[in-house]
């Protein structure tokens, strides 16, 4: 094979580069297009090189400029297709498959990014009945930079909704996706730009993080590509001695404990639970957990799926000494398949061995255990017999560099600026609840920063409320989770916003719940109201609208009511809470009048503050409308606009 000098190879290959017509990932075969506005197809060239564009019976031209960036703009397009676009330059480009309909951008963190793949066991008929190439998502990959906007992504194609490529769509997404094409009978597209864990600063530009000076300086930190080089070499290098110390010294692992040994004299735990609970107290490490099943015949040689709920942090996991799966962090459900071979008639053994970095270890409550064969299934709470492998101290802290401010929206927003889309979708809050009180400025500043992006204005931005989560109190108390929730509240004062109300689709011991079905038909109805003009929809549960003193009472009146003001389960209202100017709360009673709510205790003479569904898990609260749509969380006060 000749062999090229090097300098040759490069100027060859800039020629190429430079000689064709090159498009970004999103301008592809498979794309969805906005419908009715005029639409921005780019791409690069050479420079000065005349690129033309054959489409729908028509021919569009252009120029690119000296850098080689062109682009050509479309007049608005009917929803439609799918339809074909001929490029031609120096070389001739075929994009197929091209759709019009409403293209939609849906960021935040891991409850947007969930993909349906992890809810497989929950919507297993959805997922069968996904076959629709008129929803079609953009998966964009989770990147950073915090030097520059980027111009294109590093991967990225677009793929239409079927049984195997919906696995990869956001759950939330494509629940709302289906009810949009349902309802408006428009293809739909989801841009998929999310990242669990993200707090909201990192999806806000260098531009407009300058309104925070403490996030706009961690930003100019990190563009120091050496800097993140130690940072990230040093914490890897922590890890690998942390897991490396675990292993060497995990008795587990030297005496071979996945294997069928006597275990006897293990001591004995019952599961679901927490170790912290046990004699062995607040430990990390390594600890090992066995349990004895009896199998019947009926469910030997047959695939099996094993449901080990969730696990605090990470494990594999063994039948009679055969790996059956692993899972390297706390979040996802455990759902093990494995073949027909492992299970056999009478005496099996599973074996888990748990990774604990910090916190309290051990099995999630609440949660399903079970072993599934044919159409048998075996419980699997109750009495396991336990093991201590090896005693750690807490896993060093990491820095999380792909978090940091203006990161994520270099490399997964500022690409997507030349596309029109029909409005964004947030879910997003959680990495933001240490400091509550400066969410409603950061997505101020966020909305605003956006809509200068997409250069819209009045581009509709629909959010989520942070759902309930965490352990219920019995008294009222003081909540970083509501004070969130009612920044995000406060959100609804900016023009073409709108908030789906998750209050009640949360669950207590997991923060990523699993009905994002419903999460995603609420956001569906406020777009229904907000974009699509349907003033007849109930679109909002319970929003309150004006507050009175009435002798000892607080009266509320509400809009978004439906046909009336309900407490669901035909109860009495829960989780109302008052106090006068001194701020201490106590619980009320509350009483639905009409459209009004009165709210007093014979402990609060003179009421200010109302609160309601305050806390972490507001476990019970039960304010809804006639269409059951439950009420936003909410602090009010007399001399306070609501």
């Amino acid at each position: 094979m000749k062999k090229w000098p090097l300098v040759s190879i490069l100027l060859i290959g800039n020629s190429i580069c430079f000689a064709q017509i090159k498009f970004p990932k999103l301008i592809s075969n498979g794309m969805m297009l906005q419908r009715n506005d005029t639409t921005k197809v780019w791409g690069w060239a050479s420079p000065n090189e005349h690129i033309s564009l054959k489409f729908n019976n028509k021919t569009y031209q252009t120029n690119a400029n000296k850098n080689g960036e062109w682009a050509i703009k479309l007049p608005p397009q009917k929803a439609g297709g799918p339809y074909e676009m001929v490029f031609s330059a120096k070389n001739t480009l075929t994009l197929k498959d091209i759709l019009f309909g409403d293209v939609f951008l849906c960021s935040g963190q891991s409850n947007m990014e969930l993909p349906i793949g992890r809810l497989i066991d929950k919507y297993p008929s959805e997922i069968a009945n996904s076959n629709n190439p008129n929803i079609r998502q953009f998966l964009v990959p989770d990147e950073y930079d915090f030097k520059q906007q980027r111009k294109d992504f590093s991967s990225g194609s677009w793929q239409f909704a079927n049984p195997k490529n919906v696995l990869e769509f956001s759950g939330v997404a494509y629940f709302f996706a289906l009810d949009i094409n349902k309802k408006n009978k428009v293809p739909v597209g989801i841009i998929n730009a999310a990242l669990g864990g993200s707090p909201a600063q990192a999806w806000i530009s260098e531009a407009a993080i300058k309104n925070f000076p403490q996030y706009e300086a961690e930003a100019q930190k990190f563009k120091d590509d050496q800097l993140i080089k130690q940072i990230e070499s040093a914490d890897q290098a922590l890890s690998n001695a942390w897991y490396a110390k675990l292993n060497s010294s995990d008795e587990g692992l030297k005496n071979n404990w996945k294997s069928n040994i006597n275990h006897d004299s293990w001591a004995e735990m019952s599961i679901p639970g927490y170790w912290v609970d046990e004699p062995m107290g607040k430990t990390n490490g390594a600890v090992w957990f066995k349990k004895d099943i009896m199998v019947p015949k009926s469910m030997v040689g047959k695939p099996a799926k094993l449901l080990l709920g969730r696990i605090v942090d990470a494990d594999s996991v063994f039948i009679n000494g055969e790996f059956a799966g692993t899972t390297s962090y706390q979040y996802p459900p455990r759902r093990y398949l494995f073949n027909a071979g492992i299970l056999k008639e009478g005496k099996n053994t599973i074996t888990v061995r748990i990774i604990n970095n910090s916190g309290n270890g051990g099995f999630v409550s609440d949660k399903e255990y079970l072993l599934i064969a044919n159409n048998d299934t075996i419980n699997l709470s109750g009495k396991w017999k336990y093991k201590l492998g090896t005693k750690m101290e807490p896993t060093p802290s990491q820095t999380f560099i792909r978090w940091k401010a203006v990161g994520l929206y270099n490399a997964m927003i500022a690409p997507l600026k030349n596309l029109k889309i029909k409005a964004a979708l947030w879910y997003q809050g959680e990495a933001n609840t240490g400091n509550p009180k400066e969410y409603y400025f950061l997505m101020q500043n966020l909305i605003a920063d956006w809509r200068t992006t997409f250069n819209d204005q009045n581009l509709p931005f629909l959010y989520v409320q942070l759902p309930g989560f965490m352990d219920a109190k019995k008294n009222p108390t003081e909540s970083a989770w509501a004070e969130l929730r009612e920044q995000q509240r406060r959100l609804q004062s900016i023009k073409n916003t709108a908030m789906a109300v998750a209050i009640d689709l949360g669950e207590w011991n997991d923060i990523h719940p699993l009905n994002k079905k419903d999460v995603g038909k609420r956001l569906a109805l406020q777009a229904e109201h907000l974009i699509y003009g349907n003033k007849k929809v109930v679109h909002s549960g319970p929003t309150v609208k004006s507050i009175i003193s009435q002798e000892n009472k607080l009266v509320l009146t509400f809009n978004n009511i439906g046909k009336g003001l309900i407490a669901k389960g035909n109860t009495a209202l829960h989780y109302f809470s008052i106090a006068g100017v001194d701020r201490k709360f106590v619980w009320a009673k509350a009483e639905i009048k009409g459209d009004k709510i009165f709210v007093s205790s014979n402990d609060i003479l003179k009421p200010v503050y109302v609160r309601y569904a305050w806390a972490d898990n507001p476990e019970g609260a039960n304010l809804y409308n006639s269409a059951g749509l439950p009420a936003s969380p909410f602090e009010v006060a007399i001399n306070k606009k609501p």
